[in-house]
C-alpha cells in the first residue's frame, strides 16, 4: 500500500473510494440508460397520441361538415331555384292574365269598342306607355287591320297594370298581319339613328316562331332583346278563335338581376351558376374552366357529355330533380356539388362549394394541435435537459441521495405519464374530456404536456358543443314548423260529418299542404237555417308567408259572408280590405257560393279560381265554364259579378285548387283537367268523402313518386232531397 496525501492507494479506503466511484459511474450510466429508455417511450407515447387525436379531429370534422352541407346546402339550392322558378313564374302569370283577356276580346269583338294605339314617342321614354309596331310595308290604315289594332286596344290599361306590377321588362300582343301592340318604359330604343321608327320582322322573332309551332307557351333561350341590347328570355302564348290562330301574347324577363346576383355567389372559392336545358353554363361568376359561362352557343359545352361521367350524371339530374349532395373530383381539386331543376324554363342551379374549403376547420384544428404539440415538446426538451444537469450534481455530491433522487425521479416520471397514457386511451365516444388532476401537476415537462392535452380536449368539445347547438336550433325551427301547420290545420273544418243534424245536404274536404304549412284553404258554415256559404282559395306562393296570407284572408271572408252579403258582395269588399295593405303584392284565388237549401239556388262568383264541377241527378260530372273576375289582392275597385245554378235533389258540387290539374310526374307531365274529370265519373254516386278518396287515390297513381310541388285541396257538396 502506498500512501499518497490523505489517500491510502490500494487500501480500504481506495477501495471504498474507487467502489463509490464505480458506483457513481455505473449509477449514471443506468440512470442515463433509463431516462433515454423513458424519453423514447414518451416521444413515442406524444406520437401516438397526436396521430390517434388527428385522426379523430379529422373524422369528427369531416362528418360533421358533411352533414351541414347535406343539410344548408340542399336547402339553400333548392331555396335558390324556387325563388328563380318564382321569377319565371311571375312572367307565366302575365302572359296568362293578358291571354284570359285576349281571348275574350276575339270571342266576341263585336262587344268592344273601338280603341287608338298610337305609334312610339320619343318623348316618353322612361314613362310606361302603349306603342304600335310593324313589320316593314304594312298599312296599319287597312281596314281589316286597323279594327283588329282597335279591338286589341281594349287591352292597352290591363297591359299597363300588369307590366307595372310584375317583373317582365316588357308585355306585348302581336297580330298575323305584322303588327303588335306592346307596353315598356323605354319607347325612345324603338327609333333608329335617323330617328326612325324601327321595322320589325314580328313573324320572324323565335316568341312568335315557337309559340305557333308548339300551340303552348313557349320559353326562348337566352338572346339579345332586339331594342335594348340587354340580355333576356321571352315567354309567349298562342290564342287561338277556334283553329285559326288570331293572336301571340308574349312579354321579355332582362337578365341582368339574375345574372348579378350570380356572379355576386363567389365566396372562398364556392359559387353558384345557372345551366340551360341543353347543358350549357349561362351565368356563372368563374371566368375560366368547366362552369365558366359561353357567349358563342356553337362553342358551349354541353356538361352532360363531359369527359368526367361523374360531373355528366350530376347536371342531367340536376335538370330533371333536386338531386343529393355529391363529391366531384375535378382532378386538380375535389368539389361538394348539389343541384335543383327551374322547371318553368327548364334550366337547372347549381351551387358547387370546393371541399378544400370544408375541409379548413379540420385542417385549422390540426394546425392548432401541431403548435400546441410543438410547444409541449419544446418545453419538455428544456426541462429534460435542466433536470440531467441537476441530477449529475446530485448524484456527484451524495451517493445515496443520488441514488434516492434517480428511483424518485425514475418514478415521478413513469408514474404521471402511466396516468397519462391510460387516461388517453380511455378518451372517446362522449368522453372527450381530459382534466387536469393532481398527479400530473409535476411542475415540469409532464405538466406541461398535461395542459396541452387539456387545453386541446377543451378546444375539441368547444367544436362539438358548437355543432350541437347548430343542431338544435335547427330541430327547434322544424317544431315552430310543425306547430305552424297544427295551427293551419285547426283553422278549417275538420270534423265530419260537419252537419249531422242536417239530412238535406252533405259536405267533405281535404287540404294536403306541399310544405309544412301551405296556401290553400277552404270553409263552410250555415249563415241562417236556409243558407249554407262555401268557399275554397289559393294563394299565391307557398309556406309561412303564404299561410299568414291564408290565415287573414279566410277571416275576411268568413266575416264578410256571415254579415248576410251577396257572393259578389262579399268578394268585392274582402278585395279592397286586402288591397288595402297588400306591401307584399300577394294574391288569392277564390271560389264563393252561398246556397239556398229550400229550393237548391245556387249564387256564387269566380275571382280567378278554377272552374267548378256539377254532376245533374242521374248524370256525369261536367265542368261548369263560369265567368272569372280577376283574383283578391290584385288590382283595387273591382267590382266582382256573381251569377246562378239551380241545383236539384241528387246534384254534386265539386271544388278544387290548381294543385290538382297541375301535379306531375317524374316525367314533368301535369294531370290535367281531362284526367280530373274522369277519375270523378269513375263512379259518381259516391258520397263527397268517398268521391274525393277516389280522385286522391287516381292522382298519387298518376304522380307515384314525385315530389308534391302544391298544394292539394278538394271540396265536394250533395245537395239532397230536403222534403225527405
Amino acid at each position: 500500500m502506498k500512501k499518497f496525501k490523505r489517500f491510502t492507494l490500494g487500501g480500504i479506503e481506495n477501495k471504498v473510494f474507487n467502489l463509490v466511484l464505480f458506483t457513481i459511474i455505473l449509477m449514471m450510466a443506468a440512470y442515463t440508460a433509463v431516462i433515454a429508455y423513458q424519453s423514447n417511450n414518451l416521444n413515442k407515447l406524444v406520437s401516438n397520441t397526436n396521430q390517434s387525436q388527428k385522426e379523430s379531429i379529422t373524422s369528427i370534422s369531416e362528418q360533421t361538415m358533411y352533414g351541414v352541407l347535406n343539410n344548408n346546402l340542399l336547402q339553400s339550392t333548392q331555396m335558390e331555384a324556387y325563388i328563380a322558378e318564382d321569377v319565371f313564374g311571375d312572367t307565366v302569370k302575365v302572359i296568362n292574365v293578358v291571354a284570359d283577356y285576349t281571348n275574350k276580346l276575339f270571342d266576341d269583338p263585336t262587344a268592344y269598342p273601338y280603341r287608338e294605339v298610337n305609334l312610339p314617342n320619343k318623348d316618353k321614354d322612361g314613362e310606361i306607355s302603349v306603342q304600335l309596331l310593324t313589320e316593314e310595308g304594312v298599312d296599319i290604315n287597312d281596314e281589316t287591320i286597323k279594327n283588329e289594332i282597335g279591338l286589341v286596344g281594349n287591352l292597352t290599361e290591363l297591359m299597363s297594370a300588369v307590366y307595372a306590377d310584375s317583373n317582365v321588362d316588357s308585355c306585348y300582343v302581336a297580330l298575323p298581319y305584322g303588327v303588335m301592340v306592346l307596353v315598356d318604359n323605354h319607347s325612345a330604343s324603338k327609333f333608329n339613328e335617323n330617328n326612325e321608327i324601327i321595322n320589325i320582322q314580328i313573324k320572324e322573332r323565335l316568341w312568335y316562331l315557337g309559340a305557333k309551332e308548339t300551340k303552348k307557351l313557349y320559353f326562348t333561350d337566352v338572346t339579345t332583346d332586339l331594342f335594348t341590347g340587354e340580355m333576356s328570355i321571352m315567354c309567349s302564348l298562342p290564342i287561338y278563335n277556334g283553329d285559326e290562330l288570331v293572336a301571340v301574347v308574349g312579354a321579355d324577363l332582362f337578365l341582368n338581376d339574375i345574372s348579378n346576383a350570380i356572379n355576386a355567389t363567389e365566396k372562398q372559392g364556392s359559387f353558384v351558376c345557372i345551366v340551360n336545358q341543353n347543358g350549357n353554363v349561362l351565368f356563372s361568376p368563374k371566368t375560366e374552366g368547366v362552369f365558366s359561362p359561353t357567349t358563342n352557343k356553337a362553342d358551349a359545352l354541353d356538361l352532360r357529355q363531359s369527359t368526367n361521367k361523374d360531373l355528366a350524371l350530376f347536371v342531367t339530374d340536376a335538370l330533371d330533380h333536386a338531386t343529393d349532395l355529391r363529391l366531384i373530383d375535378f382532378g386538380t381539386d375535389k368539389y361538394y356539388v348539389a343541384g335543383a331543376p327551374i322547371g318553368k324554363v327548364g334550366w337547372a342551379i347549381l351551387s358547387v362549394v370546393p371541399k378544400s374549403l370544408a375541409d379548413s376547420p379540420s385542417i385549422a384544428m390540426i394546425n392548432e394541435f401541431d403548435a400546441i404539440q410543438e410547444n409541449a415538446i419544446k418545453s419538455y426538451n428544456n426541462e429534460m435537459n435542466h433536470a440531467l444537469t441537476t441530477i449529475i450534481v446530485l448524484v456527484l455530491i451524495v451517493l445515496v441521495l443520488g441514488i434516492s433522487t434517480a428511483l424518485i425521479l425514475s418514478k415521478r416520471i413513469v408514474g404521471p405519464l402511466t396516468l397519462i397514457t391510460k387516461r388517453v386511451q380511455s378518451l372517446g365516444g362522449d368522453n372527450l374530456q381530459f382534466k387536469m388532476e393532481k398527479a400530473y401537476r409535476t411542475k415540469d415537462e409532464i405538466e406541461v404536456l398535461a395542459e396541452a392535452f387539456a387545453a386541446l380536449s377543451e378546444k375539441t368539445i368547444q367544436y362539438i358543443d358548437e355543432v350541437q347547438r347548430v343542431t338544435s336550433e335547427k330541430e327547434r325551427i322544424g317544431a315552430e314548423l310543425s306547430l305552424a301547420t297544427r295551427i293551419q290545420a285547426n283553422m278549417l273544418p275538420s270534423i265530419y260529418p260537419a252537419f249531422p243534424e242536417r239530412k238535406e245536404f252533405d259536405i267533405y274536404a281535404t287540404m294536403d299542404p306541399a310544405k309544412e304549412v301551405g296556401g290553400d284553404f277552404y270553409d263552410f258554415f250555415l249563415i241562417d237555417d236556409d243558407h249554407i256559404c262555401i268557399f275554397i282559395a289559393d294563394v299565391s306562393g307557398k309556406g309561412v308567408p303564404a299561410a299568414l296570407f291564408m290565415m287573414a284572408s279566410m277571416i275576411i271572408l268568413a266575416n264578410n259572408a256571415k254579415m248576410g252579403k251577396s257572393p259578389g258582395e262579399i268578394l268585392t269588399d274582402t278585395n279592397e280590405t286586402i288591397c288595402r295593405n297588400n306591401k307584399e303584392e300577394m294574391f288569392v284565388t277564390v271560389w264563393l257560393g252561398i246556397l239556398e237549401l229550400s229550393t237548391g239556388k245556387l249564387t256564387a262568383a269566380n275571382a280567378g279560381h278554377e272552374f267548378p264541377v256539377i254532376k245533374e241527378p242521374d248524370g256525369k260530372f261536367e265542368y261548369y265554364m263560369d265567368k272569372h273576375d280577376f283574383v283578391i289582392g290584385g288590382i283595387d275597385d273591382i267590382k266582382y259579378q256573381e251569377y246562378e245554378i239551380i241545383l236539384k235533389p241528387g246534384s254534386k258540387l265539386f271544388l278544387y285548387t290548381d294543385g290538382i290539374p297541375e301535379a306531375t310526374n317524374k316525367d314533368k307531365e301535369p294531370y290535367g283537367s281531362d284526367r280530373l274529370l274522369n277519375a270523378l265519373n269513375i263512379n259518381p254516386d259516391l258520397s263527397p268523402k268517398d268521391m274525393l278518396k277516389q280522385v286522391r287515390s287516381d292522382v298519387d297513381k298518376f304522380v307515384l313518386d314525385a315530389e308534391q310541388f302544391d298544394d292539394l285541396t278538394m271540396v265536394c257538396f250533395e245537395y239532397r232531397d230536403f222534403k225527405k
